[in-house]
């Protein structure tokens, strides 16, 4: 079974939220959704969990009982010790006997059962956050930027738990701002300004990229223009026609290097990245 959005369009007035946007969701894979702020991702997870209501398209969603969504702000009791926020996340599904020790252990708390939601690190709750969501056995896991914010370590281990809930047949779908993280999913989709401007694996989407790109050395750091673009030591440049300036080294484009050829392409209405099909 497959789920996620179709062709969903979401208006807030007479602002256009989402634009014709398809995310799909498929068992035991795993969809991230990548977009700078205001990008449209927190609204594309919302729809898909039932908390708005598209204007046009379809949402496929298992029932809500099945889902378990973490949202940018968390979602955690901070008045509540670490184990109670388990065990009462886990009767507010229904689920009893629920093993909240065999879910310490695998989100890493063990050690902080007894201390107050309020008292953990970032990561902590985000690891919490998502012990919530996980603990009733989802079928669909949707998660707001669970890595924003928190430390290398942290962002390690929640995308240990991001793994093991695909690898348990769980559909999972993950909003970040962090380009890189796109390529430790099965399928990205690239958001902006509620459009999407990319979709398929990360691999894909930057063989995709239409035209050439090519390097240089910062010189005097100045940008040479607006087709190119900063990457550690030196600028990135795109040519759509794939006649590169003089003094440019031709590149392999990379996910992070195709994302910003789909906004460029974007803005002056232009072919970007080819997008991939839907289809397994």
């Amino acid at each position: 079974m497959t789920w996620g959005l179709d062709g969903v369009t979401v208006r807030f007035g007479s602002r256009v939220a989402l634009a014709d946007v398809t995310v799909p969701a498929e068992p035991s894979g795993v969809t991230v959704v990548v977009g700078g702020d205001g990008a449209g991702k927190s609204t594309c997870l919302r729809c898909l969990v039932g908390l708005v209501r598209p204007d046009e398209g379809r949402v496929s969603r298992p029932a809500k009982t099945r889902i378990g969504y973490v949202p940018a702000t968390g979602g955690l009791y901070t008045d509540l010790t670490v184990e109670e926020n388990l065990a009462f996340a886990a009767s507010s599904y229904g689920v009893r006997g629920a093993d909240v020790g065999a879910m310490l252990d695998r989100v890493g708390l063990a050690g902080a059962r007894d201390r107050l939601g309020g008292r953990l690190s970032g990561g902590m709750q985000r690891k919490l956050s998502v012990g919530l969501a996980l603990i009733h056995g989802p079928d669909l896991l949707v998660l707001d930027e669970p890595t924003t914010g928190v430390d290398p370590v942290s962002r390690m281990e929640l995308w240990r738990l991001v793994s093991g809930a695909a690898a348990g047949g769980t559909a999972v779908v993950v909003a970040t701002t962090y380009v890189n993280e796109a390529e430790r999913g099965a399928r990205a989709v690239l958001l902006d300004e509620g459009r999407v401007l990319a979709s398929g694996s990360a691999a894909d989407i930057a063989a995709g990229v239409p035209g050439a790109v090519g390097r240089r050395d910062a010189g005097d750091g100045a940008r040479p223009g607006d087709e190119w673009w900063r990457r550690g030591a030196g600028w990135r440049v795109w040519s759509p026609s794939g006649d590169l300036p003089e003094g440019t080294e031709a590149v392999r484009p990379d996910l992070h290097d195709a994302a910003i050829v789909a906004a460029l392409a974007a803005e002056r209405g232009t072919g970007g990245p080819s997008t991939g099909s839907t289809e397994e």
